[in-house]
């Protein structure tokens, strides 16, 4: 049996509804390089990639994949996949060197550049106002954790809609924010490298506070395709006992509820907010702070890679820091069976589960799955292919999963492959690969792999059912 063989009685029996929308994924940091051309400047995760020790053999973004100079070429392999849609983000940094003020019609002029590429191929662009890269002129001046960087988001965001609202219909504000202040500020695993507990909580806030804003600014500008992503863990007890319960909730509290429950109703969670003022590191919000917040959404943004089991008990010796404020006497279980190279389970049925249960957090709020994916050893072969059936199945899997849950009531829309390309994954450097499409990072050569193969036949299915 052929790989075509195989990727083809894969995919039998997938179908979706017409004008579901198919896309891949990435990020600027992740992709562009470039990082001083142009006007850019430098961002947080400039910073953090060049602090010794910070990342995997020291790897950086400062070529990444040279998605910069190499976009068109990008746009072309995206329209032989036969994508109907591109999420990508803006590299804040890019526009507005210094944070806020002057302009860089260079940088803005590249995503103009890069939106009409899409759009002359019929590739729907989905953008992303922020994907981690804090100008590091606003990090110096406190970054997230002072409430002034909500402000100038909101900022960026006006400016960027001025110069793309013409072009791009859809927009998301951010990109998994937990991750930017929990991962960020309190563990210290991505920039700016904080371990502050109290910093971590008042980025959190703001964070949030300069979605509202930004959303507003948005708005007001005429978009009426407006979405956040955040990305959700389900979190389990490793047993009914009422301790691993709890340590549970409290991380199910900040990695999950903590960031949808304020968007979607307009308030944080009890617990949560009891939890963090009982850990020193209380949210720090202001009389009409929330209701800015839960500003109206057109569709949720969700990111699925794994479920977590979790117990209460001490830290083993070795362990990285904790992600979560007060997560100190909580301890994350290795998971049983297959990992990828991440380290992450693979879960299918935890992603049907989740898609239901955010669906019952947030009635009628469409849902668009904005990442998924995994990472494996991928190498080209002696005939140029990339066969990873590990991904394949992966990937196969989790769009049944998805399905199911569509099935059983959840109002998807859209989903996002993560990644188009391999690419600079933060911390992790170029050792793990996600992508569709193998990268050698030597001569940034293209292969598309069997898995991209694979998404690229279900779009034609789809397209054909349509």
């Amino acid at each position: 049996m052929t790989s075509t063989d195989i990727r083809e009685d894969a995919l039998a029996g997938l179908t979706f509804p017409p004008g579901f929308v198919f896309g891949a994924a990435t990020a600027a940091y992740q992709i562009e390089g470039a990082v001083t051309e142009d006007g850019r400047g430098p961002s947080i995760w400039d910073t953090y990639s060049h602090t010794p020790g910070r990342t995997y053999q020291g790897h950086t973004g400062d070529v990444a994949v040279d998605h910069y100079h190499r976009y068109r070429d990008d746009v072309a392999l995206m329209a032989g996949l036969g994508l109907s849609a591109y999420r990508f983000s803006v590299s804040w940094p890019r526009v507005l060197p210094e944070g806020g003020g002057r302009v860089e019609q260079r940088g803005l002029d590249f995503y103009r550049r890069l939106v009409d590429e899409l759009l002359a191929v019929g590739v729907q662009p989905w953008l992303t106002l922020y994907h981690w890269d804090l100008p590091q002129a606003l990090q110096d001046r406190g970054g997230w954790a002072d409430r002034d960087t909500a402000e100038r988001f909101a900022e960026y965001a006006s400016v960027v809609v001025g110069a793309l609202g013409d072009r791009v219909t859809h927009w998301s504000t951010l990109n998994e924010p937990m991750c930017s202040a929990l991962l960020g500020h309190v563990s210290g695993a991505h920039a700016p490298g904080l371990q502050d507990s109290v910093a971590g909580a008042r980025a959190t806030h703001h964070l949030l506070l300069g979605h509202g804003l930004a959303a507003a600014r948005l708005r007001a500008a005429g978009v009426s395709s407006l979405g956040v992503t955040l990305n959700f863990t389900p979190m389990n007890p490793a047993s009914q006992d009422p301790a691993d319960l709890d340590a549970a909730r409290r991380l199910d509290g900040q990695q999950n509820r903590m960031f949808l429950e304020p968007v979607v109703n307009g308030a944080y969670p009890a617990d949560v907010v009891a939890d963090l003022e009982a850990a020193g590191a209380p949210l720090p919000v202001r009389d009409g702070d929330l209701e800015t917040i839960a500003a109206p959404l057109d569709w949720l943004g969700v990111n699925y890679y794994f479920e977590q089991t979790v117990r209460a008990g001490t830290r083993p010796a070795g362990k990285p820091p904790t992600s979560f404020i007060g997560g100190g006497d909580v301890v994350e279980l290795d998971p049983v069976g297959p990992t990828t190279t991440m380290g992450w389970g693979i879960s299918p049925q935890a992603f049907t589960d989740l898609l239901l249960w955010i669906g019952g957090r947030a009635p009628g709020l469409p849902l668009v799955v904005t990442e998924n994916g995994s990472a494996w050893d991928d190498e080209v072969d002696a005939e140029g292919a990339v066969h990873d059936p590990e991904r394949v199945d992966f990937l196969v899997r989790h769009l049944a999963a998805m399905a199911a849950a569509m099935e059983r009531g959840a109002d998807v829309r859209g989903y996002f492959a993560w990644s188009l390309l391999d690419n600079y994954e933060w911390a992790r450097g170029y050792a793990q690969r996600f992508g569709l499409v193998h990268v050698d990072y030597a001569t940034q050569r293209r292969t598309a792999k069997d898995s991209g193969l694979a998404y690229a036949e279900l779009l034609r299915r789809h397209r054909d059912e349509a």
